[in-house]
């Protein structure tokens, strides 16, 4: 083996007979940038030209006077999201399930899909209307430790070491499905777009909303099965890190568009890539110092204090500059060195609270604003196929093709396909400010959440099925041959 094969073998790099050269996979790269820049403005130039019809809101639900105070319904309120969010968890565990998709599921079952349809007077005396600022109140406050929490797991030095190869499919897993998401923008923009929305704040969230992956769960799929270790389970994850640094600009970007005018949205894209730049320049190495020094060898309440208030102090920050506040407090996770005790520490103390509490809320509070039954029509449930087929051929078709094309076995490139077509929380944090923003009407809205539970849930059975393809061990690389 020779040497460049060895340092690749090393950082996780498929092995094969004949690798590709660097510059057929730096070609690859750059012609699929440049193709993807050239489709968007084609797709941007077509769709600028149709006329949505107004979606129409949802009416207003009536309210159920339970007679009992605003304490009391709040308590009885989280009492049946968290007993409900465990129950559904630890139920789809048993079927070889991620616990979160049980705890979406749940969400989606209090809300008026189900329970509200069934029954609505009891779901209105378990989660009445009155309820719903507080649970949307600290739904924010989870999302926003969530992802503080998922920027801490963010290992931002691997992003330094990626070889050709592992940029190429990370990249090729958000441009291929972002193409196709915008190309489905073209079909769903004149009849699910909300009213006074542009088609190019639709198809770009669109594309964000295809390209999304779900770095935490991807991670504990890859736990479960044992393979986190493995040289496939290693590039996985690197390419879902790629993603979710991706994502999130892009992301921001998309928000900053919608909330700045035309003119100031510019500078709304400069001073958050400023942001960018003080964080990991000035705040990181502030941070590094921070921690490192002999007497912060465990986190004090007074240290927990002074992070978190860093964490919304960040957060307050890109809600000022005009790109959500989640992705300040994503930053602020990214920014902490992730290999301090202090921070396994801080970690350790929010994240049972975010986890058993604060993101059932979340769940719970998406299901509240998701309505299937706006899905009447034939017409609605095949466009709500076609949202489904488009993200898992979007992501699946173009991390597999790519990772092949730079050496990886088909088999191990069907793997990290269906591993990067994970969704889960990620894409329900979008799709909620999607909402919020009022890109996406409620028939919409509910169309890609039913995307995000599918895709998650698909994962781990094809995930089974790919596996006894072959005979080669699991999570290991099988060699190409070439002719």
């Amino acid at each position: 083996m020779n040497r460049a094969v060895a340092e690749g073998a090393a950082m996780g790099v498929p092995r094969s007979d004949t690798p590709r050269p660097t510059w057929q996979i730096t070609c690859l790269y750059l012609t699929m940038l440049v193709v993807a820049v050239g489709a968007f403005l084609a797709i941007q130039r077509v769709g600028e030209g149709l006329i949505p019809i107004a979606a129409a809101n949802l009416p207003s639900a009536s309210v159920a006077r339970s007679g009992l105070s605003s304490m009391v319904q709040i308590l009885v309120s989280l009492v049946t999201i968290v007993s409900a969010a465990q129950l559904f968890g630890r139920l789809f565990v048993k079927f070889k399930q991620p616990a979160v998709v049980g705890e979406i599921v749940a969400g989606l079952v209090l809300g008026p899909s189900l329970l509200g349809s069934l029954a609505p007077a009891p779901m209105q005396w378990l989660l009445p209307s009155s309820v719903a600022p507080v649970l949307s109140a600290l739904s924010q406050v989870g999302v926003i430790l969530y992802m503080f929490l998922i920027g801490i797991e963010l290992d931002t030095s691997s992003l330094r070491r990626r070889s050709h190869a592992s940029v190429a499919i990370s990249h090729a897993s958000i441009a291929v499905p972002f193409l196709m998401g915008a190309c489905l923008a073209l079909v769903l923009f004149p009849s699910f777009a909300s009213r006074g929305v542009s088609f190019t704040p639709f198809a770009l969230f669109c594309g964000v909303a295809m390209a999304v992956t779900a770095f935490p769960v991807l991670a504990r799929i890859l736990r479960d099965r044992g393979m986190l270790g493995s040289r496939l389970g290693a590039a996985a994850i690197a390419c879902a890190v790629v993603d979710d640094v991706t994502a999130w600009c892009l992301l921001a970007f998309v928000v900053g568009c919608v909330n700045a005018e035309a003119s100031s949205a510019g500078l709304t894209l400069v001073l958050a890539l400023s942001y960018v730049a003080l964080m990991f320049t000035v705040v990181k190495p502030g941070m590094k110092r921070a921690m490192s020094g002999p007497r912060r060898s465990r986190a004090t309440q007074t240290l927990l204090a002074l992070v978190l208030i860093a964490l919304l102090v960040s957060s307050l920050a890109t809600e000022l500059i005009g790109v959500h506040a989640i992705f300040g407090s994503f930053l602020m996770g990214a920014v902490l060195p992730r290999d301090s005790q202090i921070a396994s520490e801080i970690r350790g103390r929010i994240e049972d609270l975010v986890v058993v509490l604060l993101l059932p809320i979340f769940f719970a509070y998406t299901g509240t604003r998701v309505q299937v039954g706006l899905l009447g029509s034939v017409h609605e449930w095949l466009m709500c196929a076609l949202v489904v087929i488009t993200a898992c051929a979007g992501k699946f078709g173009g991390t597999a093709l790519t990772a092949r094309f730079t050496g990886f076995a088909w088999r191990d490139a069907a793997i990290l396909g269906t591993l990067m077509n994970t969704r889960g929380l990620v894409e329900l944090i979008v799709l909620n400010i999607g909402r919020d923003l009022g890109i996406l009407s409620p028939t919409l809205f509910a169309m890609f959440v039913l995307m995000a539970v599918i895709t998650t849930a698909m994962t781990s059975p094809v995930l089974s099925l790919i596996e006894r393809w072959k005979s080669a061990p699991r999570g290991e690389l099988t060699p190409v041959t070439r002719a």
